[in-house]
């Protein structure tokens, strides 16, 4: 006989425990440290969706675990694709609200061989409070931060649509990921955990929008993590106009906390950059960006902007996107300029945001970029 085990959708889930949570758990439960590594291998390798699955668990086992936690707490809501085979995953949380999430894969002319490679664009918190006036996460304003099993269900909930391994991990979705700084250093363990989802930590990204303090308390991490900074302006006066954390932490204290990042990591950070017409996007900001960047021997990551709805925005020509990225060339700054992937299914940089429209469910079409409708 079978007896569906089915927790409550509000229960705590297994995929926000850590192996050494559960050995503690279970030796008070007065079992053995086997049992508990046992669980672990159900969870993050096999990926069970019941407990009736843990075959080699004895039933009131199963049953007192079922009793406690959960194994999912979101839901696939829609996948949209895009032509170029980018897909935007839009997860249902257990209170019924949604975050949207992004696969994207490698490209072929930067990875020939390794083209195969998939990057999940995760988020980290419901909608965002940072307000950065060209982001259409911000629109709607921040509900909540996601819990470490909503961080981790992400990849696990692609991979399991997919069928195929999710080979890097970059924190750029809905949210400031420093601003839920608890929730995401757990999930970088477990992401990265031999006995968890096996990520290497230096195929995962962080992008701050520029918390000061929590960049130099993510550089204690244990981890060789990378980090991107979203910097797009290179001056005071800029960022102050389009991101309200420079008026908290201007430039002197975030390269402040660079510094102290560089000084204990040998990874080069990156600066993200959008570019955006009239605003941004002059010479001028390009030489102080290369003078910055070179002193961190970092990266810049150009971003022509991706259009928003209810946004005026607008990006600069491709000539004058082409003389931005020469400046820094020029300065020896390495230097990719990214035309997007994902823009014609709004996935594109700076375009998550949760429409009305999307909670009546979407599934996914034979046809890439279309869309149907069903009920949720």
């Amino acid at each position: 006989m079978i007896v569906r085990m089915i927790a409550k959708p509000t229960s705590p889930s297994l995929l926000g425990t850590t192996q050494d949570e559960l050995l503690a758990m279970f030796a008070e439960w007065g079992e053995t440290a086997y049992r508990a590594k046992q669980v672990v291998e159900w969870v993050y390798r096999r990926r069970v969706t019941s407990f009736d699955e843990m075959t080699n668990l004895s039933l009131d086992l199963r049953t007192r675990l079922a009793e406690q936690f959960s194994l999912r707490t979101t839901t696939v809501s829609s996948v949209t694709g895009s032509h170029d085979t980018t897909r935007k995953y839009l997860l249902r949380l257990h209170d019924g609200r949604f975050v949207e999430t992004v696969l994207i894969p490698a490209s072929p002319a930067l990875y020939g061989d390794r083209a195969d490679r998939r990057t999940l664009c995760v988020s980290s918190q419901v909608g965002c409070a940072y307000d950065c006036k060209f982001c259409a996460s911000g629109l709607a304003g921040f509900t909540r931060n996601l819990t470490v099993a909503e961080i981790i269900e992400q990849v696990v909930q692609v991979e399991a649509h997919c069928g195929e391994r999710v080979d890097n991990i970059v924190f750029m979705g809905m949210g400031e990921p420093l601003a839920n700084y608890s929730n995401l250093s757990k999930a970088l363990e477990i992401l990265n955990a031999h006995w968890g989802i096996g990520i290497g930590a230096r195929h995962m990204t962080v992008s701050t929008s520029g918390l000061a303090p929590q960049i130099k308390k993510l550089a204690e991490l244990p981890l060789q993590i990378r980090l991107a900074i979203s910097l797009h302006g290179a001056t005071d006066d800029v960022r102050d106009k389009i991101m309200p954390v420079n008026r908290k932490y201007p430039l002197v204290e975030l390269f402040e906390a660079l510094d102290h990042w560089t000084s204990l990591r040998k990874q080069r950070i990156t600066f993200e950059y959008i570019l955006i017409e009239g605003v941004n996007d002059g010479l001028d900001q390009a030489r102080v960006l290369a003078s910055r960047a070179h002193r961190l021997d970092a990266l810049v990551n150009l971003i022509p902007y991706n259009t928003v709805d209810g946004l005026e925005w607008k990006r600069p020509s491709e000539s004058l996107q082409d003389a931005f990225k020469d400046v820094l060339v020029k300065a020896g700054v390495m230097t990719t300029l990214r035309r997007e992937k994902g823009h014609d299914i709004a996935a594109a940089c700076g375009q998550l945001r949760l429409k009305q429209e999307t909670e009546l469910g979407i599934i996914e079409s034979a046809i890439p970029g279309k869309r149907i409708t069903i009920g949720v």
